[in-house]
């Protein structure tokens, strides 16, 4: 049997004259960490303090002396970051650029010392541009001459910090005979039956050449048992067989060649869904191959039986685009997901499931893995699996133009093979797309001219990776990229045909203008906001906290980013004029409230729009960004008001003038404005009141399997309260549907007023609309008592209780400002006179009322 030999320990890092231990996996800037040879690149200005770690040389040693019986030693890296020159006992190994793929080298009967040497990226990029010629780049770094995290040079929410390493596991696997080396297992479902395709590609050694090797695949689990069949068929086989019993079923055959394909089928499978839509069973799936002497190797993954389309078919409103699992369509709660780390080797399993877990929390059932980052660990996909979490995934292109010539391209192709081979088994995994607003940019952004015919990446995207694909993975669909409209017949981000990127409302518009249009997928869109108070304490030690205050402007990467959230405030509210907490929670406001208008407005107009991606989940360092969790794992009040808007039932009031067809803007000028970053201005409707001056209109949304019998109390009130109109709506709602209906005249405030508001309630949902911006609004002083009571039985839990007498907006307990580890369990909630509300509070012991009261924020404009 093989047997393998983990390279975890020993290693060391050449620092000038000194060696450093160093820990593998990881890389140069952990160890100096370690070491106390940098500061921390996350704390103050100390980025510019570590530039000069990317600019230079690295290497790795450690001794590799192993004593085996077996035929062969494979020294095997799942990840070097990222051009590497590898030598043991002095004499080459291997040579890599690429932090993307995995590498095997024969090192049978060698040993001495291993010596892993990195060149820094920026010099291996700069002799890739000496050979491809210049290219177009959004961001004024080389990302797209080295095969590495993009997002290590910078982006508009990330550090420039290089990394080097060997960010991923090592080990020396020893053999004999034969071993598995590639295994594609083709899952697919016709009608109650679960097939399995499992293709196996063996590497023999010279001895094993001809031999009769017999291979089984065997799958149990997920509720299969005894009643699972199996048919077993054999390329270049002897003989095959196929059995069943209480461990699930085989298929075998004997091969003598290197290939064998073998068959199972699953009667009465249980089907994966995405969460939301039923379980997630997983079924084990084992190959091992063998010989008349035993066992030799062996492979195990979990897989699920689904099936996943994209419906891209034209229709009346133009192109969709539209995942259908299992035969049902889905209208997609997705995140948008970038590295965790700006150094992404620290992230562990338990991270991963940490943070997919307040995904699923916020009611996602979809995250797009960006094409700036990694193909992430196999820790990711297992917990999207386990939670009910669609993957898309994109390969890795971002915002550039890349070449197509050597030595990229082939780079490029060994990538995309190692990596749909190396992630196919996930059912999680949805959808690959073939790269980050390249064919928008080649459009929109000056690079058409520039290139003057060069390549640009659309071979990759049009030719080399949907041939990838569907030659490994036909089991999934491909998308040539994000956005894009489905031919060069359409603008790339035309919203009226297939992926729209919707960023000219940040960086130009009011929220309201989300309202405009309805697109047919919106793959991204977002609004900043600053980090929680404690995350921002723990990052600017010291510093007195202000908008433009050093620290503060230093972690914010976005072109003009604090001109567009105070734009994105005073729209609002009046600006706050030396109140940092004030300016703060205004800030975190506008993000929640800008993000849950578009979700409202997109998912009420089901199916037209059949998806909305946030940009974006999570930070890979504490910074003023469009996240949902911030760079310590804080939510943000965006993730609570994602977990209200993303629910299966939602009520929302879409004001007068709400788009109600297809997208707008169509044809060659629309949509244009590259990413979250690019343009400034002030502009766009200043009303909370969308683009007409029609009355607001009820959504009663129903994504759920069960039929909805709404009940809506529609109430117009007056500013302080007191109710002018009440009215009940009945309102029958189908599964995964969605009811519009106008709200009666008597019930809807006056267009305009600054004296009167609407209420929507329905089964423990409440929907508000205020006809005007709150700056205008007649607002009552708000009156509200506090208390706090313990939870019997539980000290580290309190409920803040909050009793209001006047309407109260947008009450937000921001508890990390009664300790560092606090959290509450909602986020910003409008109550009415007389309403009580009870806030679970954890992580902070039983504070005082007074405390909790000064951490209290809500609207108070007066």
């Amino acid at each position: 049997m093989k047997d393998i030999t983990q390279l975890t320990e020993g290693w060391h890092l050449r620092h000038g004259d000194a060696l450093l231990d160093a820990r593998v996996p990881g890389c140069v800037h952990s160890d100096l960490l370690a070491a106390g040879a940098i500061p921390d690149p996350f704390i103050g200005l100390n980025e510019k303090e570590v530039a000069w770690v990317g600019r230079r040389e690295w290497t790795y040693t450690t001794h590799l002396a192993h004593d085996s019986a077996h035929e062969r030693t494979h020294l095997v890296f799942d990840g070097l970051d990222t051009a590497a020159r590898v030598t043991l006992a002095g004499e080459p190994v291997g040579a890599t650029r690429n932090m993307h793929r995995r590498y095997r080298f024969d090192v049978t009967g060698r040993t001495g010392e291993l010596e892993v040497r990195f060149a820094s990226a920026y010099d291996e990029a700069a002799a890739v541009r000496a050979v491809t010629g210049e290219r177009p780049n959004v961001y004024p770094e080389p990302s797209q001459y080295v095969r590495k995290m993009a997002c290590s040079f910078g982006w508009d929410w990330g550090p420039t910090v290089v990394t080097a390493g060997i960010w991923r596991g090592v080990r020396l696997e020893h053999w004999s005979t034969a071993r598995v080396a590639e295994v594609r297992p083709l899952v697919t479902v016709e009608g109650t039956t679960g097939r399995v395709e499992v293709r196996i590609d063996v590497e023999r050694t010279a001895r094993g050449e001809g031999r009769p090797l017999r291979v089984r695949a065997r799958v149990g689990g997920g509720g299969g048992g005894a009643g699972v069949a199996a048919k077993a068929v054999a390329a270049k086989a002897v003989a095959a067989e196929a059995a069943s019993g209480g461990g699930g079923a085989f298929a075998e055959a004997v091969v003598t060649g290197d290939e064998a394909v073998l068959r199972l089928e699953v009667p009465d499978v249980r089907l994966w869904w995405p969460r939301g839509y039923g379980d997630q069973p997983l079924y084990d799936l084992e190959v091992t191959l063998a010989d008349d002497d035993g066992p030799l190797d062996a492979w195990h993954r979990r897989i699920g039986f689904r099936t996943v389309e994209l419906d891209r078919s034209a229709d009346a409103h133009g192109t969709g685009f539209t995942l259908v699992v299992n035969g049902v369509r889905v209208f997609a709660r997705g995140v948008n997901w970038i590295p965790d780390d700006v150094l992404p080797s620290r992230v562990t399993p338990e991270r991963y499931r940490t943070r997919l877990a307040q995904a699923a929390d916020a009611n996602v059932d979809l995250v797009r893995v960006w094409g700036g980052g990694i193909y992430e660990d196999e820790a990711f996909y297992d917990a999207c699996d386990e939670l009910g979490l669609m993957v898309w995934q994109d390969f890795l292109f971002a915002c550039s133009a890349y070449p197509e010539e050597q030595p990229l391209r082939g780079e490029v192709e060994a990538e995309a093979r190692d990596n749909v081979v190396r992630l196919m088994p996930h059912p999680s995994l949805v959808l690959w797309n073939g790269n980050n607003e390249n064919l928008w940019g080649f459009r929109d952004w000056g690079w058409e001219p520039d290139l003057a015919g060069d390549s640009w990446g659309e071979g990759y995207y049009l030719g080399l990776l949907p041939r990838v694909v569907a030659e490994l993975d036909p089991t999934r669909p491909y998308a040539a990229g994000s956005p894009w409209s489905g031919s060069w017949d359409h603008h790339p981000n035309d919203p009226a045909h297939g992926t729209h990127h919707s960023w000219e409302v940040w960086n130009r518009r009011d929220y309201a203008e989300y309202r405009a249009s309805v697109p047919r997928f919106v793959a991204e869109f977002g609004w900043q906001a600053p980090p929680a108070l404690a995350t921002l304490r723990r990052a600017l030690p010291g510093e007195r906290l202000a908008p433009d205050s050093p620290g503060m402007l230093h972690h914010q990467k976005a072109e003009d980013g604090n001109g567009k959230l105070n734009r994105g405030v005073a729209r609002h509210f009046p600006l706050p004029d030396g109140d940092f907490d004030r300016w703060h929670y205004l800030t975190q406001l506008v993000q929640a409230r800008a993000v849950a208008a578009g979700i409202e407005h997109w998912r009420a107009h089901w199916p037209v729009c059949a998806g909305t991606v946030v940009w974006q989940l999570n930070d890979c360092w504490p910074v003023s960004s469009w996240s949902a969790i911030d760079g310590d794992g804080r939510p943000k009040p965006l993730h609570h008001e994602l977990r209200r808007v993303y629910a299966d039932r939602l009520l929302t009031l879409l004001p007068g003038g709400a788009r109600a067809d297809a997208g707008t803007g169509t044809g060659e000028g629309a949509g244009t404005g590259a990413g979250p970053d690019t343009g400034a201005g002030p502009g766009g409707d200043d009303t909370d009141a969308g683009c007409g001056g029609e009355g607001p209109t009820l959504a009663v949304i129903n994504q759920s399997a069960d039929p909805w019998h709404a009940a809506v109390t529609l109430r117009r009130l007056a500013a302080d309260g007191t109710v002018l109109h009440r009215t009940t709506l009945d309102v029958a709602v189908e599964p995964r549907s969605v009811v519009r209906v106008p709200v009666p005249e008597a019930a809807a405030p006056a267009e305009g007023t600054v004296k009167e508001f609407l209420v929507a309630d329905a089964d423990g949902l409440r929907a508000v609309h205020f006809p005007v911006p709150d700056k205008d609004f007649a607002y009552v002083p708000p009156r509200f008592d506090v208390a706090v009571e313990p939870v019997p039985g539980r000290g580290d839990r309190v409920d803040v209780v909050v009793s209001a007498h006047t309407p109260v907006r947008d009450l937000l307990l921001q508890a990390d400002r009664l300790g560092a580890a606090a959290a509450a369990d909602r986020g910003p909630q409008t109550l009415l006179p007389g309403e009580v509300t009870r806030i679970r509070l954890t992580g902070c012991g039983t504070p005082d009322a007074a405390d909790v009261r000064a951490a209290l924020f809500c609207v108070d404009v007066v």
